[in-house]
């Protein structure tokens, strides 16, 4: 599997993407630049990587979801590529219409950094094959703007057509319905607030993280 990590300025998880990337999938993973028009050929899997594009101005991934290589994300996403977007990369893909909703302030209006424990609600996507169904992994946050909200309608239609992924089982942030990450449609994107990169060795406290990865390589779809 090909992977290409998506470089905003201001990103910074985009290491420990790359590494994580490069542990469990592509050892030749490489960071593609924001203001290019194209992801290198062959690419398997976008990489939108935490941080703080554009230090947040505006909104959380607001100006990074009209940057150059969106476009060639969207399209990557509408032949069916996979699009994995952490923390401000799942804002990015939030702001660019990838995924419904937007993320907001957590509901204690302040920065977060910590462990938190997530219930697997859907073990049939491709990026969820490797773990089970219901099990509780330990993945760490790190936002100031995690809190999920959505429409009634779409949350109503992200439960019925199981798009939510993965749940909070202690909500950190006030996300409706405990939302910690979901898929499109289609199921080749997935947006999540906590880090599965930087979870993928033990001496980073957990491997817990590492399973959506395995989940890729295996090649397992919905």
């Amino acid at each position: 599997m090909k992977v290409s990590v998506i470089q905003f300025p201001g990103s910074n998880c985009d290491a420990d993407a790359l590494h994580a990337a490069r542990l469990t999938l592509d050892p030749d993973a490489s960071f593609v630049w924001h203001a290019q028009d194209g992801l290198p050929e062959g690419t398997d899997l976008v990489f939108l990587p935490g941080g703080f594009s554009y230090g947040d101005h505006l909104r959380s991934g607001a100006v990074a979801a009209r940057s150059p290589i969106m476009q060639a994300v969207k399209a990557h996403a509408a032949r069916g590529g996979y699009v994995l977007g952490v923390c401000n990369g799942f804002q990015v893909l939030t702001e660019s219409g990838l995924l419904p909703g937007a993320l907001s302030r957590n509901r204690e209006v302040h920065f977060m950094c910590r462990p938190v424990h997530l219930r697997v609600e859907h073990a049939g996507t491709a990026f969820t094959g490797a773990y089970r169904q219901g099990q509780v992994i330990e993945v760490p946050i790190a936002h100031g703007e995690g809190n999920y909200y959505a429409d009634p309608d779409t949350i109503s239609q992200l439960e019925a057509n199981g798009q939510v992924v993965f749940r909070y089982v202690d909500n950190p942030n006030g996300s409706l319905n405990d939302i910690a990450g979901i898929i499109s449609e289609r199921g080749n994107v997935l947006g999540m607030m906590p880090h599965p990169e930087r979870a993928v060795e033990a001496l980073l406290g957990s491997e817990d993280g590492r399973g959506l990865f395995e989940s890729l390589r295996a090649g397992v779809r919905a």
